[in-house]
């Protein structure tokens, strides 16, 4: 067998070309949308009053989990201000922030229909591992070739490393469902699409957002592989760094990185326990229904 070899990189290369050569047009639209969505959000983070994002950001941390989260916040923000490192913040922020709503709206209907289909299930299951596995930085090659240099091969390798774990952890909350409660809804006469808003979904709930959790981090864990690409932002810096070894620079871009990291894993951790509560409401109010049928 010596001198066998399968030519799977020439034929990765021939159908990249391929697609750079045939869809153009599709990939000048996509550059469009995403580059206009994050430039557009990161405008508007830097136009409004940096005290105003930090009062928003402290209230919202107030409203979900605690005093404590609030003042975390105004230290967190205020670190990032002193270190000047703030407009980098806002770039990460917009690229991470627009890549996981876009993850977000294709993980969570291909998890509803993974879990309703064992077929996608199935069929599903070896690509997302493909996309979770692949090292990061192979993302680049593509994206780059498709988008040149820029944000938007940054955001497009992010929503693709992020959306696994937002596909998985919907297909699991849904078939999580305790089936009883299920059947109650088609007892009262509910329709599988009223029995997946009224029933699953809300039951759901704490485990897709627990996969949304997962989303935003593997997204700001990519920040760095965005500034190779050229993405403006923390990882922008922190490759700077690398490349010059300014120590300093490194370290206050990693810690801009970590504070927004703790700051949306906190937040959507405590949307995640009120969701359980108010799933475990859901649970009961169920249950009896079911009960008092069967009675």
């Amino acid at each position: 067998m010596e001198g066998f070899r399968i030519p799977i990189g020439e034929w990765a290369a021939t159908a990249l070309n391929w697609i750079k050569a045939n869809l153009d047009g599709l990939l000048e639209f996509i550059r469009t949308v995403l580059g206009g969505a994050v430039d557009g959000l990161t405008d508007g983070l830097l136009g409004v009053p940096i005290i105003g994002i930090v009062v928003v950001a402290a209230l919202i941390g107030w409203t979900v989990r605690s005093w404590r989260l609030a003042l975390g916040t105004v230290v967190g923000f205020g670190l990032i201000l002193g270190m000047d490192v703030w407009t980098p913040a806002m770039q990460t922020l917009s690229l991470v922030l627009v890549a996981t709503l876009i993850a977000i709206a294709v993980a969570v209907p291909l998890g509803i229909l993974a879990a309703r289909n064992d077929t996608v299930s199935a069929a599903l299951r070896p690509v997302l591992d493909f996309m979770q596995t692949m090292p990061a930085y192979v993302y680049l090659i593509p994206t780059v070739l498709f988008f040149s240099i820029g944000v938007v091969p940054g955001v497009v390798s992010t929503i693709i490393f992020a959306l696994p774990p937002g596909v998985r952890l919907t297909e699991l909350g849904i078939r999580s469902v305790d089936p009883e409660k299920v059947e109650a809804g088609q007892a009262f006469g509910a329709t599988p699409g009223q029995i997946l808003r009224g029933v699953q979904l809300p039951l759901a709930s704490p485990t897709i957002l627990s996969g949304i959790n997962q989303v935003i981090m593997l997204a700001l864990s990519m920040a760095v592989v965005a500034g190779i690409a050229g993405a403006p932002g923390l990882g922008k810096e922190v490759v700077a760094a690398i490349s010059t070894l300014n120590i300093g620079q490194g370290v206050e871009a990693g810690l801009g990185v970590v504070v927004l990291a703790v700051y949306l894993d906190r937040v959507t951790s405590a949307l995640g326990g009120r969701a359980q509560n108010r799933g475990s409401l859901l649970s009961i109010i169920a249950r009896r229904r079911a009960h008092a049928l069967a009675a």
